[in-house]
C-alpha cells in the first residue's frame, strides 16, 4: 500500500466514523478508492482498482448507495448511462462535470457552479437538482 492509499484509507475511516454509522472494511475500501482518485469512478473502475481485495459486486453497489445517502459521495449520470461516483462535500454541492466522450473519464469542475448557470423554468416549476455536464476530449485523448 502506497502512502497515498494509506492516507486515503485513514481519511475514509474518519469520514465514516463521523457519520455515527458502523465502520466496515467494504465501506472504508470503497470510500478510500474514491478519495484516492482524481476523477469520478464507475462501479467497474472501483472494482478494477480494488483488484485482489475485490468485493462482491452487490456489496460495492450497496456501499456506493450508502455513501451517497450519507452525503460522503455524489452520483453523476453520464451521457453513456453509467453512474460515476466522486467525493461529496460542501464544495461539491452543485457543480458541473466534464466527461471525455472517447475514454469516459469524468472530472468534477468545482470552479463552475451549476447554480450560476442561467436558468429560466416555466411558470410554477421549482428546480430541485441541476446537473451540468460538459463533454469533449480529455487531455490524454486530445493528443
Amino acid at each position: 500500500m502506497t502512502g497515498k492509499q494509506a492516507q486515503a484509507l485513514d481519511s475514509a475511516r474518519e469520514r465514516i466514523r463521523a457519520t455515527g454509522a458502523r465502520l466496515t472494511a467494504p465501506r472504508a475500501q470503497v470510500l478510500a478508492t474514491i478519495l484516492a482518485a482524481n476523477r469520478a469512478l464507475s462501479h467497474h473502475d472501483i472494482d478494477r482498482v480494488l483488484g485482489t481485495t475485490r468485493l462482491d459486486r452487490v456489496t460495492v453497489y450497496r456501499v456506493l448507495e450508502w455513501l451517497v445517502d450519507q452525503g460522503l459521495a455524489h452520483r453523476i449520470a453520464g451521457p453513456d448511462r453509467v453512474w460515476r461516483f466522486a467525493i461529496a462535500g460542501e464544495a461539491h454541492e452543485a457543480h458541473a462535470h466534464f466527461q471525455c466522450h472517447r475514454c469516459g473519464t469524468m472530472l468534477c469542475l468545482d470552479e463552475l457552479s451549476a447554480r450560476k448557470v442561467p436558468l429560466q423554468l416555466p411558470r410554477g416549476c421549482r428546480p430541485e437538482r441541476i446537473e451540468v455536464t460538459v463533454t469533449g476530449l480529455c487531455a490524454e485523448c486530445a493528443v
